[in-house]
């Protein structure tokens, strides 16, 4: 293996690889691939949030994230099908990003409710064909932070100017990555596959409803810092496994969050304060050695954190994190519950007669 395909690989495949291996060589290689693959992403993310953000205003700064976790998935994931129909459907979706989480804050929550569920729920009809790839997640992320950071007027003008740049960059690589693909398949084939017993769109749904929902009650509430919330909601019910471990999840959260939060709050009041704006940075880079989802999770609190204590002041802003992250969890588990005993208990054998249909479909 080249040192550039081990770059290219992720920390899980890197590190299954340093275990399989007894050269002590190669496992230096590997481990120094690993580390250099992290500071890459971070260095590119700095070159190319800062600037951007520097262009188009700080209030921008979270579409110029969302357009850089989705550069990292694109180049990567493609949709299922031809290449004509997946550039226009990523238009479409940029559009969505755009438009729908500021429209859903300016009208009543019943409403808001509808098009966080429909905008939503697109997204990820449109770009979600094979949920293990996890670009579900990286959507996720980018709807529910673009929907706690709602503008208007010139601000939201200079933040259309900057999802076109981002189109454009993630729409020339999706292009140059994946136009060679499923060149037979049109998106209108996908949806002419869609069934309310097919459990990848019964996910689809389940996902919808719940980010939905959380979103429009922070907001309804005026829970500060929701969107916290809605990442930790979003990402227990991103589990597209026919038996989610969302309660396993549940505890890795808690821990997550509280491991990370003490971590923060140790480095940031034993380093100079000149020397606080490296802990975000330093949050990225670890991240790139994480493999566990608790382990994912608490490096996640430093940049989200770093941002919230210029705001509330570190000690509130901890608390702001565990109380949000808890609201977020305790939503997530008692509507997933609550899903599955109205929804899919309800239609089970429906569900178990179309999934056995479909593995004699592809036996035959």
């Amino acid at each position: 293996m080249s040192f550039y395909e081990i770059l290219q690989k992720d920390p899980a495949v890197i590190k299954g690889l340093i275990r399989n291996t007894d050269d002590k060589k190669e496992i230096k290689r590997l481990k120094f691939g690993m580390g250099l693959r992290s500071l890459l992403i971070v260095l590119f993310a700095i070159a190319f949030i800062a600037p951007l953000t520097s262009v188009f205003g700080s209030e921008n700064s979270c579409m110029a994230v969302s357009i850089f976790c989705i550069l990292l998935g694109v180049r990567f994931v493609d949709f299922g099908y031809c290449i004509q129909d997946s550039i226009l459907n990523l238009t479409i979706v940029f559009l969505l990003l755009l438009i729908s989480p500021v429209l859903a804050y300016y009208v009543n929550p019943v409403l808001g409710f509808i098009i966080h569920f429909l905008s939503f729920f697109a997204i990820l009809l449109i770009t979600c064909d094979r949920p293990e790839m996890g670009n579900g997640g990286l959507f996720n992320f980018a709807y529910i932070f673009l929907s706690g950071n709602p503008v208007a007027g010139k601000v939201f003008w200079n933040r259309f100017l900057l999802m076109c740049v981002g189109l454009t960059i993630c729409g020339i690589i999706f292009f140059v990555k994946h136009r060679h693909k499923h060149q037979d398949i049109k998106f209108k084939d996908k949806l002419a596959e869609f069934s309310l017993y097919n459990q990848k769109h019964q996910w689809q749904i389940r996902m919808s409803l719940g980010i939905a929902l959380i979103l429009i009650l922070g907001s309804f509430f005026g829970l500060e810092r929701f969107m916290w919330a809605g990442f930790a909601c979003g990402s227990l019910l991103s589990d597209h496994s026919e038996n989610p471990e969302i309660n396993e999840r549940f505890l890795q959260r808690v821990a997550g969050v509280f491991a990370g939060s003490i971590a923060f709050y140790i480095i940031y009041s034993i380093i100079p304060s000149n020397l606080h704006i490296v802990i975000g940075p330093l949050g990225g880079f670890l991240l790139g050695f994480c493999t566990d989802y608790k382990y994912k999770t608490a490096m996640n609190c430093f940049g989200a954190l770093m941002l919230a204590s210029g705001i509330y002041g570190v000690q509130s802003a901890i608390l702001l994190r565990i109380f949000d992250t808890f609201v977020g969890i305790i939503f997530a588990v008692s509507f997933f519950n609550a899903y599955e005993f109205l929804v899919n208990n309800k239609y089970r054998e429906k569900f178990n007669h179309h999934h056995f249909n479909c593995i004699n479909n592809e036996i035959d």
